[in-house]
Parts: C-alpha cells; sequence; structure tokens
C-alpha cells in the first residue's frame, strides 16, 4: 500500500511536469490580452466578470468537459486525439460513409495539433522572456534574439533524448505552480472582494450585459485553457488519478489564486494592464521570475515537442504519413524517439513565427483558433464513442456532447474573428499538413491498386517454381510484400538475377491495426505453404515499436525456426512515375512520388539488421 501511494504520488508529480506545462503557463499572457483588445471598459464590475469567466471558463473546458467526461474515453488506456479517432472509427465500421468523414475529420485535428505545436513555443517563451521589459525597458531589444537563442538551445538538444533532464520537469513545474499561487495571494489579501468572482452570476451578468464585447473577447478567455488536450494526450503516460489529482489539488486552485491575483492587481493599479503577472512581483524578485518563467515554458515547449514525435510516429503507421528516420533515445524506454526531420521542421515554422508576429500579444491573435476547432473535433468524436462504443441512449449522448460543442464553438467562431490578424498562420500549417496526409494515403492506395493488377498468386506460383526447382542455398530468406498471397517482387528479381532459393523461405506482410497496442500473443499468424516456405502476418498498434526479426523470433516451437544469424531480408524498394490521367492530380503525383522517394527505409522502421538487408526494386507508374 505504501508502494502505492508512492507511485501515486510520483506519477502525480511527473503529471504536473508534463502535463500541465502549457496550461500553467497560460497566466504568463491569458489577462492580459483580454484587457488588451481595448473593448472591455474597464470598471470594477467588468473586472470582476472577466475574472468569473476565467474561473468558469476551467471549470467547465477543463474540470467538467476533459477531466470528467474525456478521459474516460480510453482506447485500451490510452489518450489523445489519435487514439480517440481509432476508437470512434472503429465504433462505426458498419457505417463507411460516416467512418470516413470522421477520419478525415479526425486527421485533421491530429493536422490542427502542428499549427498548435507551432504557436506554443513560441508565444510562451516570448512571454517569458518579455518579462525583461518589465525589469528595464532597455532590455527590449534584447527579447526576440534571446527567446530564438532559448528555443535554438531547446530542439538543439532534442536528439539526446528527456531520461536525465526530464525527472527535474515536475519539481520545476510544482515551483512554478508555487509560485504563481503566492503571487496571486499576496494580492487577493488586499483585495479579498475579487474572490466574490467565484459565483457564476458575475459572468452571466457581464455576458448579458456585454454580449458583443463578450463574443469578442472569447478569443482571448480561450488562451486560459491552452493545452487541455495535454490532459487526454497524456493519460497512458501517467493514468487518470495523477492526472485528475494534479489538476484538482495543484493546477486549478494555482491557476484560479493567480487569475484573481492579476484581477486584484488591475483593480489596485489599471496601469499594470502592460503586463499584470510580472507586475505582481515585487522588484526584487522580478528576475528570478523571469527565470523561472522561462524554465516553465521550455518544459511546456518540451512536452509539446516530445508530443509531436510520438504523434507523428502514430499517424506513421495509420498510414497517413511516410516512414521518418527514428532515433531511439533511452535503450529502457522504447517510447522516447527523437525525429530529426519533425524537430527542425518544427523549429523552422516556430522561429517564422516569431519573426512575423514579433510579440506575445501579436501572436495571440494567432492562438485559440487551432486550439478551439482542435476541442470540437474532440467533441464530435465523444459523442461518437459514448453512443456507438458504450451504448448510451441517444438522448444521454445529446445531452452529455451538445452543451459542450454549443461552448465549443463559441469559442471558436470567436477566434474567426482573428483570421485575418494572424489565425491564418496555423490554419495554414494545418491544411498543408493535411494535404500531405491525404496524398500519402490515397497514393498508397492507388500503388496498392497498381500492385494488386500485377500480382502473382504465391501458391500458384511456388507451385510451379517446385515443379522444376532452382538450386536451394542455406539460410533463410525474408520477403516482404504489402499483400498476404502475392508474390513480392524482390522474390522475382532475386529468382530472375540469382536463379537461387534459401532452404526456408518467408513472406511477411505488416499489418498495422487502428488500436494503440497489440501483445505478442496476437503478434503473428503463421501460414505453412509447404517445401519450407511460410505465409507470416505481422500485426502491430500504432503505439507498439515495430520490431520484425524479434517478431519472427516468435516463430519458434511453431514449426519454422529461423537464425538471425544465417537470415537475409529481401526488400523492394520501388520508384513512382507520376503519370497525366491517374487517380490524383498530377501535382498530387508528383509530391507522392516525391515523399515516397524521400521515406525512410523500411530497413530502418522494422528495425532489420543493415547487414543482412537486400533491396530490389523496380518503377512503377501509376
Amino acid at each position: 500500500m505504501v508502494i502505492e501511494k508512492s507511485s501515486l504520488r510520483a506519477l502525480t508529480l511527473g503529471a504536473i511536469g508534463v502535463v500541465y506545462g502549457d496550461i500553467g503557463t497560460s497566466v504568463l499572457y491569458a489577462v492580459k490580452e483580454v484587457f488588451g483588445f481595448g473593448h472591455v471598459p474597464f470598471t470594477h464590475d467588468n473586472v470582476l466578470g472577466i475574472l468569473s469567466i476565467f474561473f468558469w471558463t476551467l471549470t467547465f473546458i477543463i474540470s467538467l468537459k476533459y477531466v470528467t467526461l474525456v478521459l474516460r474515453a480510453d482506447n485500451h488506456g490510452e489518450g489523445g486525439l489519435v487514439a480517440m479517432l481509432a476508437l470512434a472509427s472503429q465504433s462505426v465500421k458498419d457505417k463507411p460513409a460516416v467512418r470516413n468523414v470522421l477520419l478525415l475529420v479526425g486527421i485533421f485535428g491530429t493536422c490542427l495539433f502542428y499549427g498548435d505545436g507551432v504557436i506554443t513555443p513560441a508565444i510562451s517563451v516570448l512571454s517569458a522572456v518579455e518579462g525583461l521589459e518589465v525589469v528595464s525597458p532597455a532590455f527590449k531589444k534584447a527579447v526576440i534574439p534571446l527567446t530564438l537563442l532559448i528555443l535554438f538551445g531547446l530542439f538543439a538538444v532534442q536528439k539526446r533524448g528527456t531520461a536525465d533532464i526530464g525527472k527535474f520537469f515536475g519539481p520545476i513545474t510544482l515551483v512554478w505552480f508555487a509560485t504563481i499561487a503566492v503571487l496571486g495571494l499576496s494580492h487577493i489579501v488586499h483585495t479579498p472582494e475579487v474572490l466574490w468572482a467565484i459565483s457564476p452570476h458575475l459572468a452571466l451578468r457581464f455576458m448579458w450585459g456585454n454580449p458583443a464585447t463578450t463574443f469578442i473577447i472569447l478569443g482571448a478567455v480561450v488562451l486560459c485553457v491552452t493545452g487541455g488536450e495535454a490532459l487526454y494526450a497524456d493519460m497512458g503516460h501517467f493514468g487518470k488519478k495523477p492526472i485528475r489529482m494534479a489538476w484538482f489539488c495543484i493546477v486549478m486552485p494555482a491557476l484560479t489564486l493567480n487569475y484573481f491575483g492579476q484581477g486584484a492587481l488591475l483593480l489596485a493599479n489599471p496601469a499594470a494592464m502592460k503586463n499584470p503577472f510580472f507586475m505582481m512581483a515585487p522588484s526584487w524578485a522580478l528576475l528570478p521570475l523571469v527565470v523561472l518563467a522561462t524554465l516553465a515554458t521550455v518544459i511546456a515547449s518540451q512536452a509539446l515537442i516530445t508530443g509531436a514525435f510520438s504523434v507523428t510516429k502514430q499517424v506513421i503507421q495509420l498510414g497517413y504519413l511516410p516512414r521518418f528516420q527514428v532515433w531511439h533515445t533511452n535503450v529502457k524506454e522504447a517510447g522516447q524517439i527523437f525525429m530529426p526531420f519533425v524537430n527542425w521542421g518544427l523549429f523552422v515554422a516556430i522561429v517564422l513565427a516569431v519573426l512575423m508576429f514579433k510579440s506575445s500579444s501579436n501572436l495571440a491573435a494567432a492562438y485559440g483558433i487551432a486550439v478551439t476547432l482542435d476541442m470540437l473535433i474532440t467533441t464530435i468524436l465523444t459523442f461518437f464513442v459514448i453512443r456507438y462504443t458504450w451504448h448510451y441512449p441517444l438522448p444521454l449522448c445529446i445531452a452529455a456532447t451538445a452543451i459542450f460543442f454549443t461552448v465549443d464553438l463559441a469559442f471558436f467562431t470567436s477566434n474567426v474573428v482573428k483570421l485575418v490578424d494572424g489565425g491564418w498562420f496555423p490554419l495554414l500549417i494545418a491544411s498543408g499538413v493535411f494535404t500531405l496526409m491525404l496524398t500519402w494515403k490515397q497514393g498508397r492506395r492507388l500503388l496498392k491498386r497498381k500492385l494488386q493488377d500485377n500480382a502473382i498468386d504465391l501458391d500458384s506460383f511456388l507451385e510451379s517454381v517446385f515443379v522444376c526447382p532452382p538450386a536451394r542455398v542455406s539460410g533463410t530468406a525474408v520477403f516482404l510484400t504489402a499483400e498476404p498471397g502475392t508474390v513480392p517482387n524482390a522474390m522475382l528479381h532475386n529468382l530472375k538475377h540469382n536463379k537461387v532459393l534459401h532452404d526456408i523461405n518467408v513472406f511477411v506482410t505488416v499489418v498495422n491495426h487502428e488500436v494503440p497496442w497489440i501483445g505478442m500473443d496476437k503478434r503473428l499468424t503463421i501460414e505453412s505453404l509447404g517445401h519450407d516456405c511460410w505465409q507470416v502476418v505481422v500485426n502491430y498498434g500504432f503505439k507498439n515499436d515495430p520490431d520484425l526479426p524479434k517478431a519472427l523470433q516468435h516463430m519458434k516451437g511453431r514449426g519454422c525456426e529461423i537464425e538471425v544469424m544465417t537470415t537475409s531480408y529481401f526488400l523492394s524498394r520501388d520508384s513512382i512515375t507520376p503519370t497525366p490521367g491517374g487517380g490524383m492530380a498530377h501535382w498530387r503525383e508528383k509530391i507522392f512520388a516525391q515523399m515516397h522517394l524521400n521515406a525512410s527505409g523500411a530497413a530502418d522502421f522494422l528495425n532489420l539488421p543493415s547487414n543482412a538487408v537486400v533491396e530490389l526494386g523496380g518503377k512503377i507508374e501509376i
């Protein structure tokens, strides 16, 4: 029992560091942006009304929607938009049209993660470094260069992994939450009337009296819940209970105290509107606070970068992106990975965002639209999960999600107003990634169809080959094939040029499923084809780490023994030739051909030994 409590404490501390870094640093800019819009008359009642809107936004979106409802929608213990997409699409697999629409909506939601992933580190680190301007206006020219330097350092160390520095995330973020709580409390004690903002009637009174203003400021209010998706995405790492405990015991109280403290400061000193968070601190604490805020934003950015690697890996295994080079940064933790292309692609986009928008206030205009659209998509997918997976009555499902849908839609439409001012930026990134994903998926479908049209039946082919068999050589040949029961091109090339067969021939098809994990007991299906030839299907979930040699070792005791030292892997490495009048627009076929050319080899992706791989291929027109 003591061990369980200790483990719970450790997981809760870890959740504070990884899950809540983004939402925890929203205090740096959320209140400033609401009043910075210039649409809110600065009065006592308006300040209390807006504080009440902040409190009930946190309560409704995070406490009720994510912590209470969405965390229940786990996919074999895993969370995140990809996991929910898989769960929702499986629940309506008997409705192909609905399933296809859900897949498109869910994949676009995943693409929005990349748009959000560019804005979050930029606005977080920039808002922290801008605290130097409060220390002295002379530091203003150093803000952007210092921000870019910090971001470069963060992305440069990604290849080393997070094992060594990750253990400090929780304690540092815990210190951050304690600090923002104390800062807020120090001002609340002088103006305790701000605590009335807990009452929802103040929020309702403000909205009723200022409907147009409320609609406009919702685009800034939503900044207080950015990072809420991380609650669900990291469920598989920490579990539901630690995430819930961290929220209700640490994060929610600290955020509420800080927001109310900023409101108390504004009532006492309206001039603090230019940067209420940093102006809460006494002058002697400003520099240490800037340092702590920078550390907190770096941690928040780190969690997002790590999430980008994980999401990309999952999307690759679902078949929506080509294989990227993956480095495993920890021999003990398979989930700790580094993707050079994703890492530096994100960095370049973030640098562009910082240089284009130049301040956290300008970035705030770009922030929110991707977040709110993601929230909206999560609500839609949640409806299909509770209706078709949990089989709850339709009226209950509508009641459970309609109110969340209405609130999410209100936040999203408010952010649409900011589309021209910068909201286009994350949407442009998401749309670009979405186009690439659909191009890859459709291109693979066309390629598969082309291969099927030219495919030779494996059973018939082997029967004809063994009528007058070629010379057999010692060892095992593993041929990878996209479809079970078809002859791999690599085998045809091998017979044509080398005119030999190995003693043991294994035809392997790797199948990725729309579930997070597939255990080793379901990893292989094996069928004997005679003449020491075997058809093997290897199954992986989208969170499994493919390792074909390890999987094939489970053939032992099932009629086929594979010796590692005498096994060769034959792969088909075909080049794509786009042709006009095919299944896609010619420009998309060119993009697909380029993506196919630049994709990381199957050998690396499947963890094949480099000294045992033979690649043979040709040209395929699509």
